[in-house]
């Protein structure tokens, strides 16, 4: 809230500081205070979902670039008006000075994709004709023993089988 006491808010940048709503909250508020409104007033300092602030990579380079002109005295009297932190800088000049690709550009939060292997589509279907074989075989088998006991049953006789040196 604004009052006769000469104090002015801080200039903010063009549009870059993204605490904008909490701002206009207050004078909204506060223009209800000075108006005698009786609608309910919201606490400017508390938003009803918390959001993550995203700096653009124009606006991170002019930061630095100011930070870079500046005192010492100077600096944090930059962090206020834009709303940061020195942690901001810290990682922004580390970003800047490691060269990395695109230092300054936002990277996407959490784990990252693993890379499928070529294989893997084989590798599943493999085991699904596997599965699918291995099945065959157990009916296989329990067809062949059901008919065993019906001819001893009946007493029939059933010639061997001649097994292949390669099976088992």
């Amino acid at each position: 809230m604004m009052r006769e006491t000469g104090m002015v808010a801080p200039e903010r940048s063009e549009g870059e500081r993204s605490e904008t709503l909490r701002s206009e909250g207050a004078t909204i508020a506060g223009a209800a205070a000075e108006t005698g409104g009786s609608g309910p007033t919201v606490d400017p300092e508390v938003s009803t979902k918390a959001v993550r602030r995203r700096f653009t990579v124009a606006y991170k380079r002019r930061i630095l670039q100011e930070a870079d002109r500046c005192g010492r005295g100077e600096i944090s009297a930059l962090l206020r008006r834009e709303g940061l932190y020195s942690t901001h800088l810290t990682i922004w000049r580390k970003q800047r000075e490691s060269a990395e690709i695109a230092g300054l550009e936002p990277r996407k939060r959490g784990r990252k994709p693993v890379p499928r292997n070529p294989l893997a589509r084989d590798v599943e279907r493999l085991r699904r004709e596997n599965a699918r074989l291995q099945k065959r075989l157990r009916q296989a088998e329990t067809i062949i023993d059901v008919q065993k006991k019906l001819c001893d049953l009946l007493g029939l006789t059933v010639p061997p089988i001649e097994q292949n040196g390669n099976d088992e």
